[in-house]
């Protein structure tokens, strides 16, 4: 993505067609409006893993050969890569705030390797402390603007070596197996994916009314 700041309309999609030089008829113009509000830009929602702890599980994730180590932030999932309308945007930045409101600040506590093999070639690391704050977090953010059909179980974690070969899978599962580390969340993180595959943070949302 998860991991640029300052999310706009159109952030992340292509280039805009250019107009002519002569004043566009209506039809024209008309033309030029929809494709625009048809433009889509994917969007993540997740709990980045703070400095240094997301550097390092970045390194690791890259050392075992996932080449995603080097353009998905360290985080856990509350949504998961959704194309969404650019203009869009203002709304899904609403029901964040709203559904992040509604959840209290929690502690997070992370310990461990977990794997989802053999449904999907995984290995991350578990969520000890924290994991039913993230579920009610995850329950109410996918809802409204953002609600869509989950393909699995929500399940809380860290992602640490995916599409990789066994062997890296095996050694990613053994060499952080004894990993731990707790830190406050305080909010969750809107990600756009951009045109070079990286994930940059757009907006952060507040856990809490305060």
């Amino acid at each position: 993505m998860t991991t640029g700041t300052g999310a706009s309309r159109g952030a992340g999609g292509g280039a805009a067609a250019g107009l002519p030089d002569e004043e566009p008829s209506s039809q024209t113009l008309d033309g030029v409006i929809r494709a625009v509000r048809a433009e889509q830009v994917t969007i993540g929602v997740a709990i980045p893993v703070p400095s240094p702890h997301a550097e390092l599980l970045q390194r690791w994730r890259s050392d075992f050969g996932d080449p995603l180590g080097a353009v998905v932030p360290a985080h856990v999932t509350i949504v998961p890569p959704t194309a969404v309308e650019a203009v869009a945007l203002d709304d899904v930045h609403e029901h964040l705030r709203a559904s992040a409101a509604a959840v209290e600040p929690f502690a997070m506590r992370l310990s461990g390797t977990g794997t989802f093999r053999p449904v999907s070639p995984v290995v991350f690391v578990q969520v000890a402390a924290g994991g039913r704050e993230c579920a009610a977090l995850e329950q109410r953010v996918r809802s409204g603007v953002l609600g869509s059909q989950r393909r699995f179980p929500y399940h809380p974690h860290v992602t640490v070596a995916q599409e990789v070969d066994d062997a890296a899978l095996d050694r990613a599962r053994s060499t952080l197996a004894g990993y731990e580390v707790a830190f406050p969340v305080a909010g969750v993180e809107l990600y756009l994916h951009g045109s070079d595959g990286v994930w940059r943070p757009c907006a952060e949302f507040p856990l809490g009314r305060a």
